[in-house]
């Protein structure tokens, strides 16, 4: 038989052995560990909010927690330019828990109510007191009556009886808003001009910003605003006018015996966000110093905030109003829509009685005007009709040549039409 020969093995060292027997282990738990990454990553997708957190500069913590009907959410949007993004959106209520609003209207001549932006004759901004009525009087708007009791009406409940009036609404405490901010700002390749009621931002006291409001001199009504530049909309719900956050600084600038007691007053601070989703500061920078070189909407590119994030940004200016002439970048679609009976943004759920209406004429046609919120002044749609142009178009030339008082000859010019067809197609200011 044939003998096998065994060859005798080697037995490996301790040391030897610990290193192999390390080196497997550790090869074990590497592969474990990505394997474990990659269920997790399978399993549990970055959520949109998460996605959104970087490189953003809305930063929803900011916003007034006693404003929110629910925390803000992270929402897929498109823009009007058509570019598919995500926007914040903010569910707000018909007005924040802790934010006293008034007063608006002045009882009688004896008391002191809120402000008004005269844009006739005497312009300027003004207390409503007998000061400054007493003066309307004189140019033909009587506020009120003999015994001195001022006219006041909610218009948005009761229609007025009377040629001057001065607007105090109603609140419905049932109102939710819902506003969409664009989290990755685009600028626009034109700006989008801010007309009457155009829609502006959200305040970081969760409340909405509008534009000018409708003027005396096209309604015949004044709709007062309090000390910190707000009032509520026909649909029940308060929003700004200005800058509120930094309002003082403009009575300060007008020689106006006013403070806003609701908000703190700093001149740097971050007041909100526009529609655009760039941010609207104060009427100074971060260190205190005036802003400069701004824009044809009051707004520039430099430092922001406490990180000194470089982005545009907007500033409040100190005259009233004291809030951006235009926005530069995009604004989402469907960004304001509201559960009001009426005003800006209304959508009622179906089934709702309805006992609001829009203002009688004075509140004007909101015709997607610019931002989508802008509003007519009463008979501008038929005076556009006459004369074979858009109301949009009607609008814009009579902001662009001075508003209320606009030159008639510049208007005319730049809807191509004659002067007197456009005098006589224009409707006539309220009886004075």
């Amino acid at each position: 038989m044939r003998s096998i020969k065994r060859s005798r093995l080697k037995a490996p060292s301790v040391n030897t052995t610990k290193t192999k027997l390390a080196f497997f282990l550790l090869s074990a738990t590497v592969l474990l560990t990505a394997c474990g990454e990659q269920i997790k990553s399978e399993s549990t997708p970055t959520s949109p909010e998460a996605k959104s957190a970087k490189n953003t500069l809305i930063n929803t913590d900011e916003f007034n927690i006693k404003a929110m009907v629910k925390l803000p959410e992270t929402v897929e949007c498109t823009l009007e330019n058509g570019l598919q993004t995500q926007c914040a959106q903010v569910v707000l209520k018909y007005q924040p828990d802790n934010i006293e609003v008034g007063p608006f209207c002045p009882e009688t001549l004896d008391d002191v109510g809120g402000v008004w932006d005269w844009d006739g004759t005497n312009a300027g901004l003004y207390r409503l007191d007998k000061v400054f009525l007493t003066m309307l009087n004189e140019q033909g708007f009587t506020f009120y009556d003999e015994d001195g009791k001022v006219h006041i009406v909610d218009n948005a409940t009761i229609r007025p009886t009377v040629d001057h009036a001065c607007i105090n609404v109603s609140v419905d405490k049932s109102v939710e808003i819902t506003a969409l901010l664009p989290l990755h700002p685009v600028m626009s390749e034109q700006s989008t001009p801010l007309g009457t009621v155009s829609k502006v931002g959200i305040a970081l006291a969760g409340v909405p910003i509008f534009s000018d409001a409708p003027s005396v001199q096209h309604t015949g009504h004044l709709p007062a605003l309090d000390t910190c530049a707000g009032h509520i909309d026909p649909g029940g719900w308060y929003h700004y006018h200005g800058t509120a956050s930094d309002i003082d600084s403009v009575y300060k600038h007008e020689h106006v015996n006013a403070n806003c007691n609701n908000l703190t007053q700093k001149p740097s601070a971050l007041f909100g966000y526009g529609f655009d989703g760039y941010p609207i500061y104060g009427s100074q920078e971060i260190d205190g110093t005036s802003p400069t070189e701004l824009d044809s909407c009051n707004g520039h590119t430099g430092p922001t905030g406490e990180n000194g994030i470089v982005t545009y940004h907007y500033h409040a200016s100190n005259t009233f109003p004291n809030l951006p002439k235009c926005l530069k970048g995009a604004v989402a679609q469907n960004n304001f829509t509201t559960t009001a009976q009426a005003g800006v943004g209304a959508k009622p759920p179906e089934g709702t009685e309805i006992t609001r209406h829009e203002p009688p004429g004075g509140g004007g046609s909101k015709t997607g005007g610019p931002n989508g919120g802008g509003m007519s002044p009463p008979g501008f749609a038929q005076a556009a009709k006459k004369l074979g142009v858009s109301e949009k178009a009607l609008n814009q030339a009579m902001q662009d040549a001075g508003g209320p008082n606009a030159d008639l000859t510049i208007v005319a010019k730049a809807l191509n039409v004659p002067l007197e067809q456009l005098k006589a197609a224009l409707p006539e200011k309220p009886k004075r």
